[in-house]
């Protein structure tokens, strides 16, 4: 049985001429194709934003892995978007230790102030909250990535000031 994704209509199948460039590259330094899946899927995302369906079937048709097996890396790892997020995709952490030391507060404050859930992105598509397990920081808990970032210690009274700073960075 093949994997079916369903595609709009008016969406391109295709990967860009740097798209292609980077792919190409990466698989010249790779001694296996599927070794190269998840840092070719980053690159899409890096272009993109996120891995549609589209692209997906696209970097299939274009390194020759099947569509099934680049799905389920896509699916299986957490940093691969596969529906469109915001500007900013903040990560506060849901390890032990965080929550330990008030992460489960940081996480309701954000949710809160970004009046959105768990993995929903805000209306003017600025922000975008997905929590992680443990981002290895834990002798800096609570702690949250933004634009690849981390902020370490985090007191709900410093987040105003933190969202307030990726508004400003993507003003510029």
């Amino acid at each position: 049985m093949t994997l079916q994704l369903e595609i709009p209509t008016n969406e391109v199948v295709e990967l860009s001429d740097v798209e292609k460039k980077q792919i190409d590259a990466l698989l010249q330094e790779t001694l296996y194709v599927s070794g190269a899946s998840i840092d070719a899927l980053k690159i899409i995302q890096n272009h993109r934003g996120w891995v549609s369906n589209a692209s997906l079937l696209a970097l299939s048709k274009y390194i020759n892995l099947p569509l099934a097996d680049l799905d389920s890396v896509a699916t299986f790892y957490n940093l691969i978007f596969r529906q469109p997020v915001g500007k900013h995709v903040l990560h506060p952490c849901d390890g032990i230790s965080c929550d330990l030391m008030g992460g489960k507060k940081i996480r309701q404050c954000l949710k809160k102030q970004l009046k959105i859930n768990n993995g929903e992105t805000t209306r003017d598509n600025l922000f975008t909250l997905l929590p992680l397990p443990c981002l290895g920081a834990c002798d800096k808990a609570p702690v949250m990535i933004a634009n690849k970032q981390l902020f370490e210690l985090l007191e709900e009274k410093s987040l105003p000031s933190i969202l307030n700073h990726l508004q400003q960075e993507h003003a510029k």
